[in-house]
């Protein structure tokens, strides 16, 4: 397994290690829930080095990745983040990512060129990386994959701002929702300080090199230790992102799936003048309807939690679908899950049960975000 620049740090605080997309990762420190309520209430530190990130430059970097990706590039300015994802040329999704405009980050850009920084999830870092140097074939771009010299963590609850401020002149409170500065953070030069984070919290993301996260790491743990940060792993990440309805990719999203069906279609811009793969698939779902959709859904008496693969079934007992992620809400103290199920059965409100073992749960369906607003 993989190491990455932290592992030693999570060790030493005791966390449960486990193997994850190839990486020896904390899965908790404490419980779950304690990680979770600590990062919905105050503050949470994650280590999320295993994740890649990709540099793109060159005169046709921007048409280049309007070619690669569904959501629109041209929108960025220098200093912006876009959710985005890859299109297969199936009709499903190589990976969601996110796509940072560059353009005046010093030691990033050369002058005159376009220049973004693309963040991948950790298990897809390969066939991403290959996939799209397939795609650049005929655009003037160069490529590389900084994924092994960075570092990064995410720093996520409402405390963020009150505990990181003291450690640097970057005006955290002033970096709107997907945008990000760069400067000098915990002493260290060249760091991104980003606010998109996948836990609803609120926060922050920060990038640095491998030889700098283990200091800004204890420099945080430091800063914020009277806000009551808590060292928080994969696990909690899951239950955090699940309660906002964040996708999962393996779970939510793959290769077979399509981002119209998956809820997606907010990223998958059809009419802005440049092709991507399956553009012509994804008009057509959208003209026709797609015969599937990602769906919330809450049990609300029961305390089994559904699990990725169970049958989900009509009222009536036709199986309509398939779990893609489940977990217990710590937040809503319920068995929560998202999945695909037939697009007649995927009205809000409608009763389901999800077949475990042999036993059948009832639940109902939501409108996701399962917190602020959904439930």
């Amino acid at each position: 397994m993989k190491e990455t620049p932290l592992t030693s740090r999570h060790i030493e605080l005791g966390a449960k290690m486990a193997e994850f997309a190839g990486y020896n990762m904390p899965i908790s420190y404490s419980t779950i829930s304690e990680e979770h309520h600590a990062v919905r209430l105050a503050l949470g530190i994650f280590d999320v080095s295993h994740m890649g990130e990709f540099i793109v430059r060159g005169p046709e970097a921007t048409a280049f990745l309007q070619s690669a990706t569904s959501n629109d590039v041209s929108k960025l300015k220098p200093g912006e983040i876009q959710y985005s994802c890859m299109p297969n040329k199936k009709g499903g999704i190589v990976d969601d990512l996110l796509v940072y405009r560059l353009d005046d980050v010093a030691e990033m850009t050369v002058a005159g060129e376009e220049s973004y920084m693309l963040v991948v999830n950790a298990s897809n870092e390969i066939k991403d990386w290959r996939w799209l140097k397939r795609l650049a074939r005929g655009f003037q771009v160069k490529m590389q994959n900084i994924s092994s010299k960075t570092g990064l963590i995410a720093v996520q609850g409402p405390k963020a701002v009150e505990a990181l401020q003291k450690l640097t002149d970057l005006p955290l409170g002033d970096i709107k929702y997907y945008n990000f500065r760069r400067g000098r953070f915990a002493s260290c030069n060249n760091i991104i300080v980003s606010a998109t984070g996948y836990t609803g919290a609120g926060g922050f993301e920060i990038y640095g090199k491998n030889k700098d996260i283990a200091k800004i790491w204890d420099k945080v743990m430091k800063a914020g230790a009277k806000h009551g940060i808590k060292p928080c792993g994969l696990g909690a990440r899951d239950t955090l992102r699940l309660e906002m309805g964040y996708c999962l990719y393996g779970n939510d999203i793959d290769d077979k799936s399509s981002p119209l069906e998956a809820g997606l279609g907010w990223i998958t811009k059809l009419n802005k003048g440049v092709d991507f793969p399956s553009i012509e698939r994804f008009r057509k779902q959208k003209a026709e309807g797609v015969k599937r959709k990602l769906v919330g859904f809450l049990l609300e008496n029961e305390r089994r939690v559904p699990r990725h693969g169970y049958v989900i079934e009509s009222k009536r007992g036709a199986a309509i679908g398939e779990v893609t992620s489940g977990t217990h809400s710590p937040s809503l103290d319920k068995p929560i899950g998202t999945g695909y199920v037939k697009a007649k059965y995927a009205e809000v409100g409608s009763k389901i049960h999800i077949v475990a073992g042999g036993k059948k749960l009832e639940a109902v369906i939501v409108k996701l975000p399962f917190l602020n607003g959904g439930v």
